[in-house]
């Protein structure tokens, strides 16, 4: 849940990621700040990757994957790249992608701008 300060004509929003329920997504679980919380630039998600994450796409949204936790790879239109904590991925839209979990968990940090839409997440068929 993002929350306003006290103070309404703050510049800022907080969120606790860990407060914020998890709900499926392509990838695995997504918990998800900043997301139709008027307007912002950017929402923020923490991404638990599952190992049967889907390839997916985004006709307007570009993503940002900041690998937190885990070590596998990245699929990028159709090529895997090895991914490891401290690495940053900028995916671009239309580019079909997907986290492969290696030995143990993945988790990233998904900067989406701009904010998520959920109508804007495509599967092939």
């Amino acid at each position: 849940m993002s929350k306003k300060p006290s103070n309404p004509d703050s510049p800022y929003l907080m969120a606790d990621l860990f407060a914020i329920p998890s709900v499926p997504c392509p990838c695995g679980t997504s918990r998800r700040a900043f997301v139709g919380d008027g307007d912002t630039p950017c929402s923020v998600h923490r991404v638990e990757i599952s190992r049967d994450a889907k390839a997916h796409y985004h006709k307007r949204l570009t993503e940002i994957y900041y690998f937190l936790e885990g070590e596998g790879h990245l699929e990028l239109d159709g090529v895997r790249h090895p991914v490891r904590p401290g690495m940053a991925v900028l995916i671009r839209p239309g580019t079909r992608h997907k986290a492969v979990v290696g030995a143990g968990p993945m988790t990233i940090l998904n900067v989406v701008v701009p904010p998520f839409d959920p109508s804007d997440e495509w599967l092939d068929p």
